[in-house]
């Protein structure tokens, strides 16, 4: 099994594959509370808060919406800062 590529650190220990976010937003607007709410009706929605309170939004591409309890803006600079990657175990 191959490693997923690039991760990015979401907080608390979380992370997702950053090949596969479209989208780092705020989730203080109405559409990201629409967004937040549809998500979690269809199955959708991670909660990768930890208790804490929601302060961005993570969309995939695989339209799965993850909540963060880091700043976007911090978020977005881990996303373009130097990638983590996963260590191939050797055979």
């Amino acid at each position: 099994m191959s490693a997923p590529g690039r991760l990015l650190n979401i907080g608390f220990g979380n992370f997702v594959v950053a090949d596969r976010v479209v989208a780092i937003v705020n989730p203080n607007s109405a559409p990201m509370k629409r967004l937040k709410e549809e998500a979690k009706e269809s199955k959708r929605l991670i909660d990768a808060t930890q208790g804490r309170k929601t302060r961005s939004i993570i969309i995939t591409d695989s339209n799965h919406v993850i909540l963060s309890a880091i700043q976007a803006e911090t978020v977005a600079q881990r996303f373009s800062s130097e990638p983590l990657k996963l260590k191939e175990e050797e055979e």
